[in-house]
């Protein structure tokens, strides 16, 4: 089994950083792609960053050039740095792991969710 502890969240001005982190633990091989979704109140949960086990990444049209995707495969986690945010950026922030788990003598390929870290930026 895996599990996945995010971090980071909080409350921030307008303008300022923040650094979301996503620590996997437990039977993983390797990870193969990542990425960050939010949602904010009322509405549904959107993609915000994703990253390719080539190392390509994406972002939503709203946070490019602010946002930027990141992972540490000796630590098994992946992070979000926030920069100059918005308070549109308000949200709960999850990140998604596809990614190859020990599992009954083999290794199985299995996508895994966080619990969620809130993040509000104040105007």
């Amino acid at each position: 089994q895996v599990q996945l502890v995010e971090s980071g969240g909080g409350l921030v001005q307008a303008g300022g950083s923040l650094r979301l982190s996503c620590a996997a633990s437990g039977s993983i091989f390797s990870i193969n792609a990542m990425g960050w979704y939010r949602q904010a109140p009322g509405k549904q949960r959107e993609p915000v960053a994703y990253g390719s086990s080539g190392g390509s990444t994406n972002y939503a049209d709203s946070v490019k050039g602010r946002f930027t995707i990141s992972r540490d495969n000796a630590k098994n986690t992946v992070f979000l740095q926030m920069n100059s945010l918005k308070p549109e950026d308000t949200a709960v922030y999850y990140c998604n792991l596809d990614l190859n788990e020990y599992f009954g003598g083999g290794v199985k390929r299995r996508d895994y969710w966080g619990q969620g870290t809130q993040v509000t930026v104040s105007s």
